[in-house]
């Protein structure tokens, strides 16, 4: 059936699969896309091959893509260096040591796919063994010897099409972004900045705000976000883990996919787009999935007002600062259409939900603790506010300042933040005291 499909021959609209599927449908991408999938077909391997996602999303990304222009370079050049100096007046973390890039939307797409395909391959392989394992129950006895021959392919052909649904998606997302941090989580090397100048310049267009000043408000910003980063080691493998393990967790709801499979019309593939788009194919979340997306949630919202506060502060010069911070405040909670569709492929939304309540925070444990206490809590995890300090930051400025007596976890992490001020690593577990007891109680792994 497939390779009558892949022909021509299947008796199925190709145009209208390829819709369904969010894929391009004209005829130059429709060969191609054939051509992709009987290579897939072919080939012995058992991996994913991203560099269709990436081919895809270069030209998706290409298609209205426009050059800098020197005059629009030299004017982002020194936005970057006045937002550095800027920067430096209101944290505790160091320079970046390059210098902040500006980005095509193609350039954006290949130095940030090799971190989509991390993040989308467990969803990939779960839809692909999801597909296999289907087939392997429903088909006669007699031709299930055949159907699990056919697994490696049908895995490869599974992979080939969720590699293009990437690339697009990503592709399209490149004409939303404006920076390297504008989606939260980190998709660009520590430490390195980076921006879209093209972008910022269709940002700034719905505003009634001078060019000048808001590309450099979001130089700050993106120097923030980049900062933070580099000088949190810990965080960019911590969300990458994070969000990682969410979605090994997405499981593919199969009778939903039967029952899809029995009433399939080849002529009218809408009940097919309609399954792709809205996510239903994907089985509600898990406890233990919903718990690790609360504290991915969590941490975007902590980064994300730590980001708001610093450049806020280092902004406060331009007259226009607080109108700029707010039409952002408003896009990263409403997200464009890219972001929604990403949403449906890998099952995650990238949007910090308490995003104001963090930055609230943050505020109160700057006016408390000042710059210098306030960024050492991102030397450790453990060091940063929960989501309960999100509900009542007057409790945590009340530790922090010991307005109030402490706990003894709360003890625990005021001798730890006190060690980080002083320069000293705080010790783990068993460090710096006595050895935990062995036996009835005590931890095993």
């Amino acid at each position: 059936m497939l390779r009558e499909l892949l022909s021509g021959q299947g008796g199925i609209d190709p145009s209208k699969l390829a819709g369904a599927a969010g894929l391009p449908s004209d005829p130059a991408s429709l060969a191609a896309l054939f051509t992709q999938l009987q290579q897939a077909m072919n080939s012995a391997g058992d991996g994913i091959d991203w560099s269709i996602a990436l081919k895809q999303g270069e030209q998706r990304a290409a298609a209205e893509q426009r050059q800098l222009d020197d005059a629009e370079r030299a004017r982002l050049d020194q936005a970057f260096q006045v937002a550095a100096l800027w920067l430096d007046e209101t944290v505790d973390v160091s320079a970046l040591p390059g210098t902040p890039e500006l980005l095509t939307r193609r350039a954006w797409v290949a130095e940030t796919m090799p971190i989509w395909s991390q993040l989308a391959e467990p969803v990939a392989l779960s839809i692909s063994d999801a597909l296999t394992r289907v087939m392997s129950e429903q088909a006669p006895e007699e031709m299930r010897a055949m159907v699990q021959g056919a697994s490696r392919m049908m895995r490869g052909i599974g992979g080939a099409l969720f590699a293009m649904q990437l690339g697009q998606v990503v592709g399209q997302l490149a004409g939303e972004v404006v920076s390297g941090g504008d989606i939260g989580i980190p998709i660009i090397e520590d430490g390195r900045a980076a921006i879209l100048p093209q972008n910022v310049a269709a940002f700034g267009e719905g505003l009634d705000v001078d060019t000048g000043e808001v590309e450099l408000y979001l130089a700050v910003r993106e120097l923030a976000h980049a900062r933070l980063f580099r000088h949190a080691k810990w965080l960019r493998l911590h969300f990458i883990t994070a969000i990682t393990a969410f979605a090994r967790g997405i499981d593919i709801d199969t009778d939903h996919l039967e029952e899809l499979a029995a009433g399939f019309d080849p002529q009218d593939t809408e009940a097919l787009r309609q399954a792709v788009v809205s996510g239903a194919l994907i089985r509600p979340k898990s406890e233990a999935q919903q718990s690790a997306l609360d504290r991915i949630e969590t941490m975007l919202a902590l980064v994300e007002g730590w980001v708001d506060v610093v450049t806020a502060d280092a902004t406060a010069r331009l007259p226009r600062s607080l109108a700029i911070a707010e039409t952002i405040r408003r896009r990263r909670a409403s997200g464009g259409p890219a972001e929604s569709a990403l949403a449906t492929l890998v099952g995650l939304e990238l949007r910090p939900r308490r995003l104001r309540e963090a930055a609230a925070m943050w505020r109160e444990v700057t006016d408390a603790i000042g710059v210098e206490a306030r960024d050492a809590m991102w030397a450790h995890p453990d060091l940063l506010p929960s989501a309960a300090d999100l509900d009542d930051p007057a409790a945590l400025v009340a530790r922090l300042t010991g307005a109030t007596p402490p706990d003894a976890e709360d003890a625990e992490f005021d001798e730890a933040l006190e060690q980080l001020l002083r320069g000293e690593t705080p010790a783990g577990p068993g460090e710096g005291g006595e050895e935990p007891p062995s036996g009835e109680g005590s931890p095993t792994n």
